[in-house]
């Protein structure tokens, strides 16, 4: 089994994946994530992550699995996106519009035996984000794929990280519940 997560082990899978069927690249960035439609300067669509961090890439890849064709032709797919600081009501919202894309990256994690982390990413808000809560949202969410079926795309990239770290099927005795994870 691979023990050591690098980066490249994801662009590597993703263009295996989706370069082909849906003219998309997985890139190193160096500043924010982004993605990026085709345009001028690219004639490939480009979901960028931060810094080369393999969770950075992880948690762009599900935002892309969720977007549908008509979002991935609009840079950051058209999303809302309210950065660090939010008050309470606006953190509810991010928390709202993140539980899907969490949740893939959730499965993504486990498939290459990568730690996950639920990200409130409100660091410097008014707030204290209530983690364990929205982790309970992120989990009924895993729940909810395991039970009714993974989307074709993420269950694409589930399937080849699954390979490549030579881990097991997905199964619910993989997910601990919240409290399970302090």
């Amino acid at each position: 089994m691979t023990t050591t997560h690098h980066y490249q082990q994801l662009i590597t899978l993703f263009d295996h994946c989706f370069s082909e069927d849906f003219h998309t690249r997985l890139i190193k960035g160096d500043d924010e994530p982004i993605y990026l439609p085709a345009d001028d300067e690219s004639p490939w669509h480009r979901v960028v992550f931060a810094h080369g961090y393999y969770a950075s890439a992880l948690h762009e890849i599900s935002h892309w699995c969720i977007a549908g064709a008509e979002r991935r032709k609009r840079v950051d797919f058209g999303y809302w996106y309210c950065p660090d600081g939010r008050d309470a009501s606006t953190q509810h919202q991010f928390e709202a519009v993140e539980i899907k894309p969490q949740a893939l990256e959730w499965l993504f994690c486990v498939a290459a035996g990568f730690p996950f982390n639920v990200s409130c990413d409100n660091l410097s808000g008014d707030c204290e984000p209530d983690r364990i809560a929205f982790q309970r949202n992120v989990h009924a969410q895993v729940m909810t794929y395991l039970q009714q079926g993974i989307p074709s795309r993420p269950a694409r990239f589930i399937a080849a990280l699954c390979s490549y770290y030579s881990t097991p099927p997905l199964t619910a005795a993989q997910f601990p519940w919240p409290e399970d994870l302090c």
